[in-house]
Protein backbone atom coordinates (compact mmCIF):
# COMPACT_ATOMS: atom_id res chain seq x y z
CA UNK A 1 0.00 0.00 0.00
CA UNK A 2 2.92 2.51 0.63
CA UNK A 3 3.70 2.22 -2.88
CA UNK A 4 0.68 3.33 -4.20
CA UNK A 5 0.53 6.50 -1.79
CA UNK A 6 4.45 7.21 -2.77
CA UNK A 7 2.77 7.15 -6.68
CA UNK A 8 0.20 9.45 -5.58
CA UNK A 9 2.01 11.37 -3.97
CA UNK A 10 4.35 12.11 -7.59
CA UNK A 11 1.31 12.74 -9.48
CA UNK A 12 0.34 16.14 -10.90
CA UNK A 13 -1.97 18.51 -8.52
CA UNK A 14 -0.80 16.13 -5.60
CA UNK A 15 2.46 17.20 -4.84
CA UNK A 16 3.93 18.81 -2.09
CA UNK A 17 0.93 17.04 0.11
CA UNK A 18 1.80 14.45 3.26
CA UNK A 19 1.04 10.93 2.71
CA UNK A 20 -1.20 11.18 5.31
CA UNK A 21 -3.24 13.89 3.72
CA UNK A 22 -3.13 11.52 0.24
CA UNK A 23 -4.23 8.10 2.57
CA UNK A 24 -7.31 10.58 3.83
CA UNK A 25 -8.20 11.83 0.74
CA UNK A 26 -7.94 8.05 -0.91
CA UNK A 27 -10.31 7.12 1.91
CA UNK A 28 -12.82 9.21 1.16
CA UNK A 29 -13.23 9.58 -2.62
CA UNK A 30 -13.54 6.89 -5.23
CA UNK A 31 -10.05 5.92 -7.24
CA UNK A 32 -10.69 4.11 -10.28
CA UNK A 33 -7.59 2.10 -11.88
CA UNK A 34 -7.68 0.92 -15.36
CA UNK A 35 -4.99 -0.49 -17.15
CA UNK A 36 -5.09 -0.03 -20.87
CA UNK A 37 -2.93 -2.19 -23.65
CA UNK A 38 -0.51 -0.57 -26.42
CA UNK A 39 -2.68 0.72 -28.73
CA UNK A 40 -5.79 1.56 -26.90
CA UNK A 41 -7.60 4.71 -26.77
CA UNK A 42 -7.65 5.96 -23.56
CA UNK A 43 -9.78 9.34 -24.26
CA UNK A 44 -11.02 10.36 -27.29
CA UNK A 45 -11.29 13.74 -28.85
CA UNK A 46 -14.83 15.28 -28.93
CA UNK A 47 -15.06 12.84 -25.67
CA UNK A 48 -17.30 14.73 -22.40
CA UNK A 49 -14.31 15.01 -20.02
CA UNK A 50 -16.30 13.55 -16.91
CA UNK A 51 -12.69 13.00 -15.06
CA UNK A 52 -9.57 13.92 -14.05
CA UNK A 53 -7.41 11.70 -15.88
CA UNK A 54 -3.74 10.83 -14.64
CA UNK A 55 -1.17 8.42 -16.46
CA UNK A 56 0.28 6.35 -13.77
CA UNK A 57 2.06 3.89 -15.30
CA UNK A 58 3.11 3.92 -19.20
CA UNK A 59 2.50 6.38 -21.51
CA UNK A 60 0.23 7.47 -23.84
CA UNK A 61 0.38 9.95 -27.09
CA UNK A 62 -1.76 12.91 -26.91
CA UNK A 63 -2.94 13.95 -31.04
CA UNK A 64 -4.55 17.27 -31.26
CA UNK A 65 -6.33 17.73 -34.88
CA UNK A 66 -8.34 20.35 -36.67
CA UNK A 67 -11.64 19.61 -37.98
CA UNK A 68 -10.50 18.76 -41.13
CA UNK A 69 -8.06 16.77 -39.94
CA UNK A 70 -5.19 18.42 -41.74
CA UNK A 71 -2.98 19.30 -39.57
CA UNK A 72 -2.28 17.65 -36.48
CA UNK A 73 -0.09 18.17 -33.12
CA UNK A 74 1.14 15.26 -31.26
CA UNK A 75 3.14 14.35 -28.39
CA UNK A 76 3.54 11.86 -25.45
CA UNK A 77 2.84 12.01 -21.75
CA UNK A 78 4.94 9.32 -19.45
CA UNK A 79 3.94 8.59 -16.40
CA UNK A 80 3.13 10.30 -13.55
CA UNK A 81 1.49 12.55 -15.47
CA UNK A 82 -2.72 13.96 -16.51
CA UNK A 83 -4.71 14.37 -19.55
CA UNK A 84 -5.99 17.66 -20.25
CA UNK A 85 -6.69 19.04 -16.63
CA UNK A 86 -8.02 22.27 -17.77
CA UNK A 87 -10.62 20.63 -19.65
CA UNK A 88 -12.34 19.36 -16.89
CA UNK A 89 -14.12 22.72 -15.94
CA UNK A 90 -15.19 25.63 -18.01
CA UNK A 91 -17.54 26.25 -20.52
CA UNK A 92 -15.78 23.41 -23.33
CA UNK A 93 -15.65 20.50 -21.23
CA UNK A 94 -14.36 17.87 -23.73
CA UNK A 95 -11.30 16.28 -24.53
CA UNK A 96 -9.10 18.19 -27.12
CA UNK A 97 -7.53 15.29 -27.86
CA UNK A 98 -7.15 11.95 -28.67
CA UNK A 99 -4.76 9.79 -26.12
CA UNK A 100 -3.90 6.52 -26.91
CA UNK A 101 -1.48 3.67 -25.20
CA UNK A 102 2.16 3.35 -26.51
CA UNK A 103 3.02 0.52 -24.17
CA UNK A 104 1.08 -1.32 -21.70
CA UNK A 105 -0.29 1.92 -19.45
CA UNK A 106 -1.96 2.51 -15.99
CA UNK A 107 -4.50 4.94 -15.45
CA UNK A 108 -6.11 6.67 -12.50
CA UNK A 109 -9.43 8.49 -13.11
CA UNK A 110 -11.46 10.45 -10.48
CA UNK A 111 -15.12 11.87 -11.04
CA UNK A 112 -15.07 15.32 -11.12
CA UNK A 113 -17.83 15.74 -7.95
CA UNK A 114 -14.89 13.68 -6.03
CA UNK A 115 -12.03 15.57 -7.05
CA UNK A 116 -13.87 18.73 -6.54
CA UNK A 117 -14.19 17.41 -2.85
CA UNK A 118 -10.64 16.79 -3.04
CA UNK A 119 -9.73 20.19 -4.17
CA UNK A 120 -11.75 21.86 -1.01
CA UNK A 121 -10.15 19.38 1.39
CA UNK A 122 -6.63 20.92 1.38
CA UNK A 123 -5.20 24.35 -0.23
CA UNK A 124 -2.37 22.71 -1.63
CA UNK A 125 -4.88 20.43 -4.41
CA UNK A 126 -6.47 23.69 -4.70
CA UNK A 127 -3.12 25.67 -5.98
CA UNK A 128 -1.73 22.57 -7.93
CA UNK A 129 -4.87 22.93 -10.00
CA UNK A 130 -5.24 26.70 -10.45
CA UNK A 131 -1.17 27.20 -11.36
CA UNK A 132 -1.53 24.49 -13.93
CA UNK A 133 -4.72 26.08 -15.09
CA UNK A 134 -3.58 30.00 -14.91
CA UNK A 135 -0.03 28.46 -16.45
CA UNK A 136 -1.93 27.52 -19.73
CA UNK A 137 -4.23 30.57 -19.46
CA UNK A 138 -1.03 32.49 -20.14
CA UNK A 139 0.80 30.90 -22.50
CA UNK A 140 -2.21 30.98 -24.66
CA UNK A 141 -2.57 34.56 -24.50
CA UNK A 142 1.29 35.07 -25.25
CA UNK A 143 1.15 32.57 -27.97
CA UNK A 144 -1.88 34.07 -30.09
CA UNK A 145 -0.29 37.67 -29.36
CA UNK A 146 2.85 36.61 -31.13
CA UNK A 147 0.70 35.57 -34.15
CA UNK A 148 1.78 39.20 -35.13
CA UNK A 149 4.98 40.37 -33.72
CA UNK A 150 8.21 38.68 -33.08
CA UNK A 151 10.59 36.50 -35.18
CA UNK A 152 9.05 33.86 -37.53
CA UNK A 153 11.10 31.59 -35.14
CA UNK A 154 9.26 32.74 -31.59
CA UNK A 155 5.50 32.41 -33.96
CA UNK A 156 6.79 28.85 -34.59
CA UNK A 157 7.64 28.25 -30.73
CA UNK A 158 4.93 29.43 -29.07
CA UNK A 159 2.16 28.03 -31.22
CA UNK A 160 4.12 24.53 -30.45
CA UNK A 161 4.50 25.42 -26.72
CA UNK A 162 0.59 26.75 -26.62
CA UNK A 163 -0.74 23.43 -28.23
CA UNK A 164 1.39 21.21 -25.91
CA UNK A 165 1.78 20.09 -21.54
CA UNK A 166 4.47 21.26 -19.88
CA UNK A 167 5.64 17.57 -19.32
CA UNK A 168 5.05 16.92 -23.10
CA UNK A 169 7.89 15.04 -24.97
CA UNK A 170 8.79 14.33 -28.37
CA UNK A 171 6.27 16.90 -30.21
CA UNK A 172 5.38 16.75 -33.77
CA UNK A 173 3.69 19.11 -36.40
CA UNK A 174 1.71 16.41 -38.96
CA UNK A 175 1.45 18.44 -41.57
CA UNK A 176 2.08 19.40 -45.09
CA UNK A 177 4.53 22.21 -45.65
CA UNK A 178 2.44 24.47 -47.86
CA UNK A 179 -0.01 24.22 -45.54
CA UNK A 180 2.43 25.05 -42.54
CA UNK A 181 3.21 28.25 -44.89
CA UNK A 182 -0.36 29.34 -45.03
CA UNK A 183 -0.64 29.17 -41.40
CA UNK A 184 2.79 31.59 -40.60
CA UNK A 185 1.82 33.61 -44.18
CA UNK A 186 4.95 32.92 -45.28
CA UNK A 187 6.86 31.77 -48.47
CA UNK A 188 8.21 27.77 -48.06
CA UNK A 189 12.13 28.72 -48.35
CA UNK A 190 11.66 31.29 -45.28
CA UNK A 191 9.72 28.39 -43.24
CA UNK A 192 12.94 26.23 -44.06
CA UNK A 193 15.10 28.86 -42.89
CA UNK A 194 13.54 29.30 -39.92
CA UNK A 195 13.16 25.72 -39.02
CA UNK A 196 17.06 25.05 -39.73
CA UNK A 197 17.81 28.11 -37.24
CA UNK A 198 15.80 26.18 -34.97
CA UNK A 199 17.73 23.24 -35.29
CA UNK A 200 19.72 24.20 -31.81
CA UNK A 201 16.07 24.59 -30.16
CA UNK A 202 14.00 21.50 -30.47
CA UNK A 203 14.07 20.83 -33.91
CA UNK A 204 15.06 17.33 -34.73
CA UNK A 205 13.85 17.12 -38.51
CA UNK A 206 11.14 18.50 -41.19
CA UNK A 207 10.51 17.00 -44.67
CA UNK A 208 7.03 17.64 -46.38
CA UNK A 209 4.52 16.19 -44.12
CA UNK A 210 5.53 18.07 -41.09
CA UNK A 211 8.37 18.84 -38.12
CA UNK A 212 8.94 17.01 -35.23
CA UNK A 213 10.85 18.58 -31.92
CA UNK A 214 13.11 16.71 -29.73
CA UNK A 215 12.54 19.01 -26.46
CA UNK A 216 9.73 21.49 -25.39
CA UNK A 217 12.22 22.90 -22.94
CA UNK A 218 14.83 24.08 -25.71
CA UNK A 219 11.78 26.26 -27.46
CA UNK A 220 10.95 27.67 -24.12
CA UNK A 221 14.92 28.57 -23.30
CA UNK A 222 14.97 30.44 -26.67
CA UNK A 223 11.50 31.99 -25.84
CA UNK A 224 13.23 32.97 -22.28
CA UNK A 225 10.53 35.69 -22.07
CA UNK A 226 7.66 33.24 -21.61
CA UNK A 227 6.16 33.06 -18.25
CA UNK A 228 6.52 29.27 -18.29
CA UNK A 229 10.40 30.11 -17.87
CA UNK A 230 11.70 29.57 -14.58
CA UNK A 231 8.65 27.36 -13.72
CA UNK A 232 6.93 23.87 -13.25
CA UNK A 233 4.33 21.87 -11.86
CA UNK A 234 6.58 20.45 -9.45
CA UNK A 235 8.12 24.04 -8.28
CA UNK A 236 4.60 25.26 -8.02
CA UNK A 237 3.24 22.37 -5.98
CA UNK A 238 6.71 23.10 -3.66
CA UNK A 239 5.56 26.83 -3.45
CA UNK A 240 2.09 26.18 -2.42
CA UNK A 241 2.78 23.97 0.19
CA UNK A 242 5.33 26.56 1.45
CA UNK A 243 2.41 29.22 1.32
CA UNK A 244 -0.58 27.49 2.63
CA UNK A 245 -0.16 26.90 6.36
Amino acid sequence: MNSMFDLLMELPLFRGVSKETIKKTAGASKFHFLKYPEGATVVKAGEPCTHITFVISGSVRLTTTNRNGRIAVSQTLRAPDVIAPDFLFGRATNYPCTATALEATGILQISKSDYLKILNSDPVFMFNYLNIVSMNAQKSVVGLMSMTSGSLEERIAFWVVALTQASGENLAIECPMRNLCAIWGVQRSALVEALNRMKDFGVQSFGPSGVVFDSRKKLLEMLHEHPEIGTSEENSAINCGENCD
